[in-house]
């Protein structure tokens, strides 16, 4: 019989637009502003630091909604955005600077809605509010390391090759200086060296060569350094449990990075600008210096060694010579040993394993420390207005070498498990090639948020009410058959948003479902023309709907798969904005074939079907 469903298939309709619908609840809901406290490294938020910050609001007549401690962090939910910021202020005030107070906000999901994972979308810096950074790389001290790893290089080549030298240094123009004892020397290192890509004779004199880094190995360096540490950021970001970032690389030498939801800037800088890696180093244990007598200037450091402090101020005497640095580690975790006592294990690489191998083998039972090496933000800046990055070093582990190891170990001697959670976070998600300087930082507040939000509901609101009352006024019945699709549609769109983990709703995005609210009534029109078409031709009225039905099919088709691959393509190649409008335009293109086509035939079969019709309202 035509135009009639089968039961299951109106049982599917109402299961699917019911199960948007629930997905897309939390979104009215909303976000309440919170403050959310976390410890610097080394430092840990306990019970004690919760009943402090409670004293602190209480002392001060600010009432919470609920102050929550999980995963060594204290989420603190506030009434108004007034609230949050002195709340935040107090709270900074108390705690002094070894806890990161952050203003943030907090989907206010009932908890019947989160037991099935229903979360409201995910929202644009745009949307939400948050941190804009725009970041440098420091190409000096990439090439600086590179020209460390590149005299190491030719020191070990030339003792392979048996090329006697007297000296091996840098210079200040990032050249490596080469002394033999004579001529033939020198001429054997210039035969070498024309066999090597990477580097080139820059000048020669007496005895002396001088020599610098090909410039194709410089740019490779350089270009490196970029996308490293576009990858490793975007790494460090993810884990640290921000939402939906964007980490970009923008020209030569930036990189872009936008972090929704957070206010405030100094935990998006404790998050983004520690370039934490650890170096490995020989302890240099030889009675015949005094370490105190080093530190009080009474004698000087010997060749080759220099003086570095663990956290509690212990001076150590180390070879300026690394072991092995960071690079070289593949994955890090923490535990508890069997004493109680906080530990990182470390995975190196293939090449880090046979270095530790080579090392372990040859100093058994001598101290080796490893040295915590981060870069932070002095508070100067240079000649040219940029940030001066300090470079601060911490001693965390002298231990002997017990026994040969090569690609996995453990570091002992941490002080806390934070710290030893928040060290193994850093290592895991890689240590930054080179230092970064934020060039330029932006915060956008969440009540431009706010505004922008309720312009782009105003402008789908608008969108929605013109398609309606086109649609009622032109199609009768069949208008509202398409006005209930319509709705269903936008109820989907953000039902799919939600569900989505990597979907992040933007301006752009909203004005992709903007554009959906105008395509969607498209397939309506070309249906209810068809059947009118059948109809004038003298058809019946229940031939005239099905065929108005499959006849319009193919060209809602060819028009709809033409602009989903289009969206495809922008989702491809496209980043930031460009994606977020690109995944609703998909989105809203999807959903609207299945409410234009399945949604309005379904209600004109319930009405019309199996029933003898005279007169369509149409």
């Amino acid at each position: 019989m035509l135009n009639r469903y089968p039961l299951w298939k109106y049982i599917l309709l109402v299961v699917v637009i019911f199960v948007g619908l629930l997905y897309a609840l939390p979104n009215i809901y909303g976000e309440d502003p919170a403050i959310q406290i976390s410890g610097s490294r080394g430092a840990d938020v306990t019970v004690k630091t919760q009943e402090q910050i409670q004293t602190v609001l209480s002392n001060n007549q600010i009432e919470a909604k609920s102050i929550v401690l999980e995963n060594n962090s204290i989420l603190i939910r506030v009434a108004s955005n007034d609230t949050q910021l002195k709340a935040k202020e107090l709270i900074s005030d108390s705690l002094g600077d070894k806890y990161v107070v952050a203003l943030n906000l907090a989907p206010a999901t009932p908890a019947w809605l989160s037991v099935i994972g229903a979360q409201p979308m995910k929202l644009g810096l745009d949307l939400r509010g948050g941190v804009h950074f725009l970041m440098e790389v420091d190409m000096t001290t990439a090439l600086d390391k590179l020209l460390d790893q590149a005299a190491e290089a030719l020191k070990s080549d030339f003792k392979d090759n048996k090329i006697d030298y007297r000296s091996l240094t840098k210079n200040n123009d990032q050249q490596i200086v080469v002394t033999f004892d004579s001529s033939d020397a020198r001429n054997a290192a210039i035969t070498r060296i024309n066999q090597l890509a990477d580097y080139d004779v820059v000048s020669q004199g007496n005895n002396q060569l001088v020599i610098g880094i090909s410039e194709a190995r410089l740019q490779q360096t350089k270009t490196d350094a970029v996308v490293q540490n576009t990858n490793i950021l975007r790494n460090r970001v993810n884990q640290l449990g921000v939402a939906e970032p964007i980490v970009q690389r923008q020209g030569a030498d930036r990189i872009i990075v936008e972090l929704p939801g957070i206010q405030d800037t100094a935990l998006a800088k404790q998050i983004l600008g520690a370039t934490a890696t650890l170096e490995f180093r020989q302890v240099n244990d030889s009675t015949a210096y005094n370490v105190a007598d080093i530190v009080s200037g009474r004698t000087r450091a010997p060749y080759g060694s220099e003086i570095k402090y663990t956290q509690d101020g212990r001076p150590v005497l180390l070879y300026k010579n690394v072991v092995l640095t960071g690079d070289h580690i593949t994955d890090s975790s923490f535990r508890l040993n069997e004493y109680g006592q906080p530990e990182v294990s470390i995975s190196l690489d293939s090449e880090g394993g046979k270095k530790m191998l080579a090392f372990t083998q040859a100093n058994r039972y001598k101290p080796m420390a490893t040295l915590f090496v981060e870069y932070k933000d002095s508070g100067k800046l240079d000649k040219d207005g940029k940030p001066i990055l300090e470079k601060q070093e911490e001693v965390i582990n002298v231990a002997t070498i017990q026994g040969i190891f090569s690609d996995r170990f453990q570091v002992t001697g941490i002080s806390s498990v934070e710290e030893a959670k928040q060290l193994s976070l850093l290592l895991r998600a890689g240590a930054l090639i080179a230092p970064i300087q934020i060039i330029e930082e932006l915060t956008v507040g969440p009540s431009m948020g706010q505004e922008n939000i309720t312009q782009g509901l105003e402008s789908c609101l608008w969108g929605l009410l013109i398609s309606v009352a086109f649609m009622l006024i032109v199609y009768r019945l069949f208008g509202v058959f398409a006005s209930l699709a319509l709705v269903a549609n936008l109820i989907l769109i953000v039902g799919i948003m939600s569900l989505l983990p990597g979907a992040t709703l933007s301006m752009p995005g909203i004005a992709g479902i903007v554009l959906t609210v105008g395509m969607a009534v498209d397939a309506n029109v070309l249906i209810n023309e068809r059947i009118k078409e059948e109809l004038r031709n003298g058809r019946g009225v229940q031939h005239a709907i099905s065929e108005g039905y499959a006849g319009a099919w193919s060209s809602i088709f060819d028009a709809n798969i033409t602009t989903l691959m289009t969206a495809v393509i922008l989702y491809a190649v496209g980043t930031g904005s460009i994606k977020g409008f690109a995944i609703t335009l998909g989105i809203g293109i999807l959903t609207s074939m299945f409410t234009s086509i399945v949604g309005t035939r379904a209600l004109a079969n319930l009405i019309y079907g199996g029933r003898r019709v005279n007169k369509l309202s149409i």
